[in-house]
Parts: structure tokens; sequence; C-alpha cells
């Protein structure tokens, strides 16, 4: 039966399919028409956002506008997304790997209006002048309309209208509907991916209309197509034309991210969490669709929930066959609508469900904080031809439909329109004045209405941050844009603290068990000063290493529900730039009191773990303690020692770059102790990747500043054996902790799990490596890794390319998040995480700089004074010694006493410990984890972004940078690049440049590039669309080798005045250049952006040649 009810669905999705091919335009270039040539902008203004620039006075023709009338909006955003850059070529990014062709956008029945800019603008080919002062540039002033309608439209509505509350919650409950968070692919905005939970695909969702006025970030509920309207997957058979049989092997890295988390403070991240949604490596700017998307109309949409089914035979009983036909007891029916939809995935690989928004559930917190430039100046242009042609020397007033275009730095978000009545004073009267560096400023804004009649949300300026040319604008800007408290911390929350000089309580000492005659050091950066964690061991006869992991007691300090918790809980966790910190907790707790300085006494929670040689914990303790760490050394001194370049008999050669160390200890003491825990920590992390963890890390870029803070180069940071070193015992005092307060509060306990990544990105990952020769085994985290490291083994001699594996294979990764064990209470399977290979796992060992650690104290303090209690009492009830206790204990113990802990006696230990310590119930955890995950983000996004703006700086700066690239993705119009030395990708166009010649042979995907005599030979596009030259290569005569290299925007025979020579070892390559994929080439990066738009890095061939 199932074999039949498949057949019968795959002659629904065939008949829908022949059905679309009959609605899709054909893809052919007709003749030239004059009436629909584009002269004023260029097709990558066509893609989904046409440029106002096209009109010289702002303003759009009737004789246009009246044209389009008759194209209805939701007839129109299919075609957007096929109206791409200006080679007409989609280059999929990851993980597709193909460069496929697009419609030709200058066929008459692909031009439709486009609502991505607020009049849904074509550029006419002529430009004609304003008859009257009615309207002006970037300006719709029609009376008594709202101001993003242009004269010829009839009043009317391009989105259909939400959904209320009432339907959405029924749509919901009945499966007719699904929530989901909404998601903008950065490189197409009219293309949005929606996430459903339990759903393995996200849903596309294609074109303004369908998107509905839904920006980034936004929760929805989101309306399903039925089946045969679904779009083909990228990558599967039919999905797209290639233009070469080989391109599944091009490999695009935008958006990767880098591997392990990094600790704020350069100390390595004990989660090992890998995320593909943020990154080091920059975005390309203007990149094509992330998703091959076919034409339909969507007035022909239908629910998936029921509708969505019958498509594909009723209720689609997948796990039934002939023989259980007659029988619906023993059928298996796939009952919630979740399901259902799984099963029409599962069944169907190759299609990728689409759908539209009905309704915004909850609006994106970014609505608030829109960063972007106004466009002033054809603004003020158009107010001083007005003034002239009214001869008035006075300031005209203000229509109330004058407004102002806004151009968002990130282009999720759409262009929007700013009413010159709403500007604040200072801005207006400088727009009075005709102050054109207003374009150079950035500003945020508040989304304030989106209206269903309105093709572009209206948006309140809200402040200005100053020049774009400069870097700390651009960083207030980005901590506005992520909500990052910088502020000072209030009187109140400074008030919870004690006054200097601190000292520890006495009465401190009778409750807490003193160690500060162990010998006890800090490793972290030379410049950490928020010291959290410490090290000891202890090696006794019988082979037990007893390990000592030293947490800060944050918890002493910072109570339950003072202004200081509430302040800490807001922020969330500490956010590093690359030379700035912003702190969870005032500087008074997190570098001094609350920070393990070496020779002070301080408050800690310690983990004693007894290890036996094979790296099992056969004991442990946890409790609170008093400390006295008597040295803080760094990695680097930590390195030297473990490699033997530092040892007792060499102190004093370098005693003086050494650290003190304080108390009755030697450096013997410390030297014995860091050997012992390199052996120990080499143990666990051998024995942690047998057990099947992941580790996906690589070389990191690190910028240099000099003492202005300035940055002037940049250089790689290796991971070092030392950092291995305190990331081991890290993890393993993590899990510990997770261990017992699940033990303890099974309800409410604060945990961290990483999701199994996207098995259809990995397993295309799988298919990448295979066809370069390199197996990979993706069947599991475990079998993941070796094959990795045997990829690794394999390219020891190409180290660039593994690490751009290593950053492909972060793609499929999804984001480790904290949860409430309460609320997944019955889905214990979903608990674990992946990159570990633990069931059970949280955050406990930073304190200083993350609040859920805060909370793991607090439970962990419950749960070990519960068992106090509970011990206590038993041992009074029969009778037993003290020195009993420790084996029974029920939840801080190596084995688990279930019964003990679920004994009546144990509960209401444990209900007296968690309202002393104030231990959260299900629902506050719940939401102080979703809290918790969302400035976690936010804090990451702010270091991605400050790192790609402090590279952008540096080549600012220079003005260029010679690097060697590796070519990742190849097409005949442009190809895709990796800099090792920046470790980002870009792209280079190569397609309609004057006087180059693009010979793309497609039986072997080689790319050969000539210089042309006649410079418009091989022309495709309409006029205007042909680039400079110098906009894809920098050409230099042999003979000027010595001398200076031009920056962008200059002639390669100007001198730059950076001081560098072209003399480097980058030399320039010749014409004719022959590239393959994976060649390596010669590249001229370059800063672009900062006054005129967002910040991104330019590249360029860096070529030599007689001609030039």
């Amino acid at each position: 039966m199932k074999a039949a009810v498949v057949e019968a669905v795959v002659d629904r999705v065939e008949d829908g399919d022949k059905e679309k091919k009959k609605r899709r335009p054909r893809n052919r270039r007709p003749k030239q028409n004059p009436s629909t040539s584009v002269s004023c902008s260029s097709v990558n203004e066509l893609h989904g956002e046409v440029s106002p620039e096209c009109l010289g006075n702002g303003t759009m023709a009737n004789h246009v506008t009246t044209s389009l009338k008759q194209r209805h909006l939701d007839m129109n955003p299919p075609y957007e997304q096929e109206l791409t850059k200006a080679s007409n070529l989609a280059f999929s990014s990851l993980p597709t790997m193909h460069i496929v062709e697009s419609l030709d956008v200058q066929s008459p029945e692909n031009q439709r209006l486009l609502p991505s800019d607020f009049g849904g603008k074509m550029s006419a080919k002529s430009c004609p002048e304003p008859a009257a002062c009615g309207a002006s540039p970037g300006i719709l002033t029609n009376k008594g309309s709202p101001p993003q309608h242009f004269e010829g439209f009839s009043q009317r509505k391009y989105f259909p209208p939400h959904w209320s509350m009432e339907d959405v919650n029924d749509a919901l409950e009945k499966g007719d509907a699904f929530k989901a968070l909404f998601r903008v692919n950065a490189h197409n905005r009219i293309e949005a991916y929606c996430k459903i939970d339990g759903v393995p695909t996200d849903v596309l969702i294609g074109g303004l209309a369908e998107q509905n006025r839904a920006v980034e970030g936004d929760i929805v509920a989101i309306k399903m197509d039925p089946l045969p309207l679904w779009t083909r997957m990228k990558g599967s058979a039919g999905a797209c034309k290639s233009s070469a049989p080989v391109e599944d092997l091009n490999l695009n890295l935008e958006d990767t991210a880098v591997g392990c988390n990094c600790k704020g403070k350069v100390k390595v991240d004990e989660d090992c969490e890998y995320d593909s949604r943020t990154s080091y490596l920059l975005p390309e700017r203007g990149s094509c669709s992330e998703e091959s998307t076919y034409l339909r109309d969507s007035t022909h949409s239908e629910p998936i929930g029921q509708s969505c089914c019958d498509h594909a035979a009723g209720k689609y009983q997948l796990a039934s066959d002939s023989s259980q036909a007659g029988s619906s007891s023993e059928q298996n029916v796939v009952k919630t609508p979740v399901e259902r939809m799984c099963a029409i995935i599962s069944s169907f690989p190759s299609k990728r469900p689409t759908g539209r928004v009905v309704a915004i559930i909850e609006r994106s917190k970014r609505r608030d904080a829109v960063i972007g430039f106004l466009n002033v100046k054809k603004w003020i242009s158009y107010r001083e031809f007005c003034r002239k042609d009214m001869k008035k020397n006075k300031s005209l007033s203000y229509s109330d439909h004058e407004y102002i275009q806004m151009t968002p730095t990130d282009p999720r978000f759409p262009k929007m329109v700013v009413l010159v009545r709403n500007l604040p004073d200072a801005i207006k009267k400088r727009l009075e004045n005709g102050d054109e560096t207003i374009e150079k400023e950035l500003f945020s804004a508040r989304v304030d209405e989106w209206g269903e009649e309105s093709l572009a949300p209206q948006a309140l300026i809200l402040r200005a941050f100053g020049h774009g040319t400069e870097v700390q604008p651009h960083i207030e800007a980005i901590l506005f844009e992520n909500a990052i408290n910088s502020s000072e911390f209030s009187p109140e929350s400074l008030s919870c603290l004690p006054r200097l000089p601190w000292e520890v309580p006495r009465e401190e000492f009778q409750t807490r068990k003193d160690l500060r005659n162990l010998c006890i050091f800090t490793i972290d950066p030379s410049t950490a000063t928020d010291l959290d964690d410490a090290l000891s061991v202890e090696n006794f006869s019988n082979g037990i290493s007893r390990v000592g992991i030293h947490i800060t007691d944050a918890s002493y300090f910072v109570l339950p529900d003072t202004p200081l918790d509430e302040e800490a809980q807001s922020r969330s966790t500490s956010v590093y730039m690359t030379h700035r910190k912003i702190p969870m907790l005032p500087s008074l707790l997190s570098e001094n009191i609350g920070s393990l300085n070496p020779g002070a006494e301080r408050l800690s929670f310690s983990i004693f773990l007894d290890l036996n040689n094979a790296g099992d914990v056969v004991d442990r303790w946890i409790g609170r303690t008093v400390i006295r760490s008597c040295c803080k050394l760094s990695y680097e001194h930590a390195q030297d020692i473990i490699d033997g370049k530092f040892n007792s008999e060499s102190f004093d050669t370098f005693k003086d770059s050494c650290p003190q160390i304080h108390g009755q200890f030697e450096w013997s003491d410390v030297i014995r102790s860091v050997k012992n825990l390199s052996e120990v920590s080499k143990t666990l992390k051998e024995r942690r990747f047998s057990d099947g963890a992941l580790q996906l890390d690589n070389s990191k870029v690190v910028i240099l500043f000099d003492e202005y803070g300035d940055p002037y180069d940049s250089l790689f940071s290796e991971r070092k054996e030392s950092n291995s070193l305190v990331e081991e015992f890290m993890l393993l005092a993590n899990r510990t902790a997770a261990e017992v307060i699940s033990r303890a509060f099974p309800n409410s306990a604060l945990l961290r799990r990483h999701p199994e990544p996207n098995m259809r990105k990995l397993k295309e990952f799988e298919a990448f490596c295979s066809k370069h020769g390199l197996e990979l085994d993706t069947s599991s985290s475990g079998h993941f890794h070796q094959s990795l490291e045997r990829i690794r083994e394999k390219l020891k001699d190409d180290s660039v390319l593994f690490n751009i594996l290593m950053n492909y294979a972060t793609k499929p990764m999804q984001l480790a998040t904290y949860f409430c064990s309460g609320e997944l209470k019955h889905k214990e399977n979903d608990w674990g995480h992946y990159g570990l290979a633990v069931p059970l796992y949280t955050h406990f060992t930073s304190p200083l700089r993350r609040y859920p650690d805060i909370v793991v104290h607090r439970t962990l303090a419950a749960a070990i004074e519960a068992e106090e209690l509970y011990l206590e009492h038993q041992r009074l009830l029969n009778n037993l010694n003290r020195g009993d206790k420790f084996k029974m204990r029920c939840f801080t113990g190596v084995h688990f006493d279930k019964d003990a802990a679920e004994s009546r006696e144990s509960q209401e230990a444990l209900l007296a410990a968690a309202m002393k310590h104030r231990v959260p119930n299900t629902e506050l955890l719940t939401d102080v984890a979703a809290h918790c995950n969302v400035r976690k983000l936010a804090s990451r996004h702010v270091k991605d972004a400050c790192d790609k703006l402090h590279i952008w700086s540096l080549l600012k700066k220079k003005e260029i940078l010679l690097s060697e690239a590796r070519v990742m993705g190849l097409g005949p119009r442009f190809m895709s690049i990796y800099i090792q030395k920046l470790a980002v990708e870009r792209r280079i166009n190569y397609d309609e440049v004057e006087g180059l010649m693009v010979e793309w042979l497609d039986a072997t995907s080689t790319l050969v590039l000539s210089l042309g005599t006649d410079r418009r030979t091989f022309r495709r596009g309409s006029p205007g669309k042909w680039r400079a030259l110098e906009d894809a290569a920098l050409i230099v005569s042999p003979y000027d080798l010595q001398a200076e290299p031009s920056p962008a925007g200059k002639s390669s025979n100007e001198p730059s005045s950076n001081g560098c020579s072209l003399n480097s070892e980058v030399e320039p390559m010749v014409f004719p250049l022959t590239v393959r994929l994976l060649s390596t080439i010669h590249v001229v990066l370059h800063a672009v952006g900062g006054d005129d738009g967002p910040v991104d890095i330019g590249a360029r061939l860096y070529m030599s040649s007689y001609l030039c």
C-alpha cells in the first residue's frame, strides 16, 4: 500500500511540476526592446531592490507606473527570485556548490513590478524632469495618499491582511498553520526560511508578498503550500540547469562559522559548540539566491494541514503495506501535522516545502534597532530645484508625505522610508542648510508602521552615531543593534557588593573546606583580568591522580532577586570585542574580590576528581572551599613548561619574565603540577574522542593593535597543548555539575544541549569530500571526527585546504542552547550534546562572565546542602559514624542512589534547600534559559561584527593588501575565493568587464581570462552594464613593479601612499590566466564602504601586463 501511496503522490507531484513549467517563463532573450531596456539602473538593482538612483529627479514617470498597474503584487515575487546579479547568474551559496543560469532580465515577460523598493520602481529608458514641485527625489507627495504610493496607482493593498490571533491559535491547534522563526537570506532578501520545531527541513518563504511584512527574527504563523507547489531542493536532479557538469564540486564558504567558540578572554571555551549561523568569515555582498525557486501563482496556495496530506494520498499512511490495509488498528497512522509533514519530507527528499506568512505572532526586537544610512542628497537637490523653480529664497514647508529613503546596513532588512516631518529637529535643520554629509552618517531607526497598502515600512530615527568612515561609530552602532548594555552599573547594583579592603569572613572557614595550603594556580591568557578557574593535582601511590577544579564562588556575592542579580541576568554574559570587554558583573567583583588573583584568599566551588590511569572517575567530592592561588600562569608559560623549555634549573634565566610565586610553594611545585596535569589531560582527551566527541577547530586570525588602538597587522593563533589542558578539566567539571543538578532537581536543572546537525547538509559535505577523493563518514559524531583526522593527515601538505574544509564542516552544525530540564521532561533523548557526545552538559566554570553558571552554582549548592541534611538524618537514624556518610552520597557521588534520592526524607531536604537558595521553578527557569540564549547569540554577533570591522579598518589603513587565495567556486561569470591570510571568503566578478575576454571551457570546468582589443565584442547585457577593468583586476606594468600599488578606485599607474611596494613575495599573474577549481591565485584586497554603505572587503585579481 505504501508503494501505491507514494506512486500516487509522485504522479501528483509530476503533474504539478508540468503545470508549473507551463506557467514558467522561458529563459530566452528576445531582441532588444526599447520600452523595456534598462539604462539608469543595473541588473543588481532589479534584484528585488530597485535603486532610486535611476531617475535624475528621483520620481517615477507616470508612463512607467501606469504600464505596471496591470501587474498585481501577488503574481510578482516569484520573479524577483530569478532576477539576480548583473551576471544573470545564481551562484549558490553553501551547501549546494552549483552555478546556475537564471532568467534573462531583458525579457519583457520577466520585467514585473518589484515591490521591494517602496514604489516597486522599474527603471525607464528616459529620466524625465518633474513637471512640478509635487514630487521629489525619493519623496512621494501625492496628496491624500500614503507616501509609498506613486501617481498613477489606485488605492490598493499590496499585502494580504494578517490573521487575528484568535484565528492563528485556532489554526495552530488544528494544524492548518505552523509557528516558526522567520530568517531572511542575507544574500537574497526576497528569500526567507522558517524553522518549525520537529521538522528537519526549513520552509522556504519566497517572495515579498508571501513574506507579508515579516522581518528578520519575527516569530510568525505560516501556512504551507500544497505538495505539488513545493520547489526542488538545491542540488537535486532537475533543480536547475548546470553550467558545467562538475559544478557541484564547487565549494562556497560564505557565512561559514569558526569551530570552537572562544572564551571572551581568549581562553578555550569548554563548550566546544559549533554554529553555522554566525561567522568570522565575511558574507559576500549582493550574493544571489541560496535556493533555486520556481514560478508559481501565490493565489493558488493551499494549507499543508490536511489538504497537503490529501495530495499525498489521504492520511499518508507511510508505514502501511497491502497486508495491513484491512485493519486500521494495525496501521501506523501519523497523527500530528508535524509528523505528517515529516513523513512527506522523508518520502520526497528532493522537495523543499514552501509556504507563506499569515500572521506575525511576536515581533523581533531587531525592529527597534535597525542601522542604516539616510539617502539625503537627492532630497536636498530636489528642494533646491523647487526653491529656484518657485522663485523663493526661504525654506519650503514640509509636505506630510515627503520622505527620505533609509538603506539598512544589514541586507536582511528592507529599505525603509522616513517621513521628513518626523525627523529630529537637528537633522531637519541640517537638511534645510543643505548638509549632504548626513548621507555619510550612521543612524538607528525603529520600524514604526508597515500597512497592507505600503510597499516599504515607515521608520522613525532614534539615534545618530557619527560618520561611517570612523570605527567608533560603527562599534556603537553594533552594540546598539544587538541591544548590548554598555552603561555603567547602577548604584543599587554596586551597593550589593562589599567595600574594599575585603577579606574572607571568618565564619566562612567554619562551613567551607580550607584549601589554602594546596598548590593551586590559574592558567589564562596573559591579558586576562577575570580569573574564574584554577587547577590543582595530587598523585597517590596507587596510581590515582586527584585533580582539583576550583571555580570562583560568584553566587556568594550575587544573591537572588537583588539589584545586582537582576542586572547580571539582564546582561547574561560578558561581551568580548577585539580589544575591549563589556563585563556582566562590576569590575570590583569580576576583577577583584571574585577573581582568583594569586596570593589572595578567595571563595570557591571545588570539584575533586579521583582519576585512574584510564581516565575513569573512581571517586569525587564537590563542595564550597576557601583557596589561595600561588601563581598566575599564561598559556605561553604553561606551554613552555610542557615543552620542557622552562624548568627549575633554568629559572635564573627566565626569572625576569616569570610570574611571582606566592605562599610556601616553589617553582618546582608548579612545574611538577603542570606536567602531571598535562599527562592526565592527554588521557582525558584521548578517552573523550574514543567515546565519540567531535572537534571542529582550526587556526584563527588575531588582529594586532598599536598603543592607540588602531589595527596594524594580523596573525594566526594556533591552539596550544596548554589550551587543551585547561579545556579537558573544564569539560569534565561541567559534565559533573550537570549530572549532580539533574539528579537532585530533575525539573529545575539548567542544562545545555547541542542538537544533531542538519543531516542533508552533512550528506552534501560528505559527497563534496568524496568527489575530491576524501573519504568522510558522518554516521556519528565520533566517526565524523575520526574521518576528519584522516583527512588532516592526508592534507598535511595543504593546510589551507584543510582549514577551509574544517570551516565548511561547521555549516551543518546547529546552535547549542540552554534549556530547563523540566521543559523537556519527556524528551530526554533531546538533552544530549552532539559535539561532546555526552548525555548531560551544562555551564559551571565561568560564573564571572556567564549568568547561567551562577544559576548552576545556586542549584549545586542546594543539592549539596540537601545531601548533607539527608545524610545527617540517615546517620542519626542508623547510628552511623560521621565518616561513613561518604559511602552514602546520593547526589554528588559517582554512583547515583535513586531510591535514596526519591525518598521522602530526601525530597523534604531538597525542598528546604531549594527554597533557601532560590532554585527557580520550571516556568521561570525556561524564561531565564531563553533570555540567556538570546544574549549569548547577540554577544557572538558583536564579536563577529567587530572582527569584520577591524579587518576593514586594517585594509583601509593599508589601502590594499596583496595575498594568495584559493579558488573554491568557479563559473563562467565569477569565482569564489578563500583568503587564508584573513580567513575570509570573497567573490571576484569578471563577467561583462571592458577589455576582458572570458572563455569558459565547459567540459573541464576551466576558466581562461585574456585581455581583449575589442572592449565590448562579447557584450550580452544592456547599455551601462559593463564595468571597468579596474573593478575586476589590478594590472601593473612589469616595468613598474617597484612602484606603489594603487588602492581601490585609483588607476594602476597612480602611486599609493601606504609605503608598501609591489615588490613582495606575492607576484602578479599574467594573461592569459587559466584557473581551475582549487587553484591558488594572487589577489588584491581593499576596504569597501563605510561612508556610503556597509563596511566590506573587495577583492580583485593581481595581474601584470605590458598592454596596460
